[in-house]
């Protein structure tokens, strides 16, 4: 009996696979991306979904073709209007974790809206993997608008304060 080709050993190592989304859930990240030896392996989570695993070998899904078309539903008299932010310059937050608007629990806020700040100044704290971040005033000017609530989670990029 002869032996045929051996079918490739699956690159992907399930364990791993675990191993990351359980480090997701221990520190609280939304995701975690490993690179090693050409195989990159992107483990994310949503709010409302089980953790997303995206390898990038794999091609990306094929579209699902609709089922039957539903019904229009009537359009809505007069749609909301977009919430409008102030003029000025954004205050993005640098990284992923739970942005804090006083130093500790009862003590006064960093900033308030119309408050006055320096550049440099500490707006905000960001924790992130058990450490405090401050975040500072990019430029000085007035505190127009503060987009944030304290202790809540925020995302890289997230807008936090409007200053002009």
């Amino acid at each position: 009996m002869a032996n045929g080709p051996k079918a490739p050993a699956d690159p992907i190592d399930a364990r791993l696979v675990r191993k990351l989304a359980d480090i997701l859930t221990e520190t609280g990240l939304s995701e975690i991306e490993v690179e090693h030896a050409g195989l990159k392996i992107r483990v994310a989570k949503t709010l409302t979904a089980a953790p997303l695993v995206q390898y990038a070998a794999d091609p990306p899904p094929a579209p699902v073709a609709a089922a039957a078309a539903a019904p229009a539903a009537p359009a809505p008299a007069a749609a909301p209007a977009a919430p409008t932010r102030a003029a000025g310059d954004v205050v993005k937050s640098p990284m992923v974790g739970t942005v804090y608007l006083q130093p500790q629990p009862g003590a006064d806020p960093f900033v308030k809206v119309g408050d006055t700040v320096t550049t440099g100044q500490t707006l905000f704290i960001v924790e992130a993997m058990k450490t405090m971040n401050p975040i500072p005033a990019p430029k000085g000017g007035r505190v127009v608008e503060i987009l944030i609530a304290d202790a809540q989670p925020v995302e890289f990029g997230e807008l936090l304060a409007v200053i002009e």
